[in-house]
């Protein structure tokens, strides 16, 4: 034990994110320690106050404060495009890189045998009813290029052939193997521009 129970209890929720190991959480926690008043005391009010004000869009499935989120309720977006995608991380990427102009579809993960994930359990049944509403021109499949997130493609895609409307899927610049949340703004723009009938 290093400082209490408090501090190990500390390191130890921050391990748990992503991205953290039992080294960095210890630095962000010494970090926070250092200066509560202005760096601890302000993270967990923001903490506290997300928690209790974020929810999810039940048009898309993105995380906001309002329902439907500022994307599906902005008039200046294009709601004929549909950008499918796994997960919000996946949607900030793509509006961090300012290259899709319509609004998205999270699934919420993708197919897998092992995990025992199917097709009941992926968020589908918004982007059918908007589908059946009329209006979307084009969806675009922004899935990685893992084996799960082809799987969930070749699915999808499937499935959709019976609105009659054009499928496209993310292009060149997605590796194989890739997660759209860790790749750069120029790869993200240049998958997305180069997409291609699915």
């Amino acid at each position: 034990m290093m400082g209490g129970a408090e501090i190990e209890r500390l390191i130890t929720l921050l391990g748990r994110l992503p991205g953290f190991g039992p080294r960095s959480a210890r630095r962000a926690a010494l970090a926070m320690l250092r200066q509560p008043q202005t760096r601890m005391l302000p993270l967990a009010h923001a903490m506290e106050q997300a928690a209790r004000a974020v929810r999810t869009c039940s048009s898309c499935g993105n995380l906001d404060t309002c329902d439907p989120c500022s994307i599906c309720a902005d008039p200046a977006r294009d709601h004929g495009l549909v950008c499918v995608v796994e997960n919000v991380g996946d949607l900030w990427a793509l509006e961090r890189a300012c290259v899709h102009r319509g609004v998205y579809q999270v699934l919420g993960g993708t197919l897998s045998a092992l995990d025992g994930v199917g097709p009941d359990d992926l968020n589908v049944a918004p982007l059918y009813a908007r589908l059946e509403a009329g209006g979307v021109r084009e969806v675009i499949l922004a899935l990685g290029t893992t084996v799960d997130g082809a799987t969930t493609m070749h699915w999808l895609h499937d499935s959709l052939l019976r609105f009659n409307i054009p499928i496209s899927r993310v292009g060149q610049g997605v590796p194989v193997g890739g997660a759209l949340d860790v790749l750069d703004d120029g790869t993200l723009a240049a998958a997305l521009m180069a997409r291609r009938p699915a």
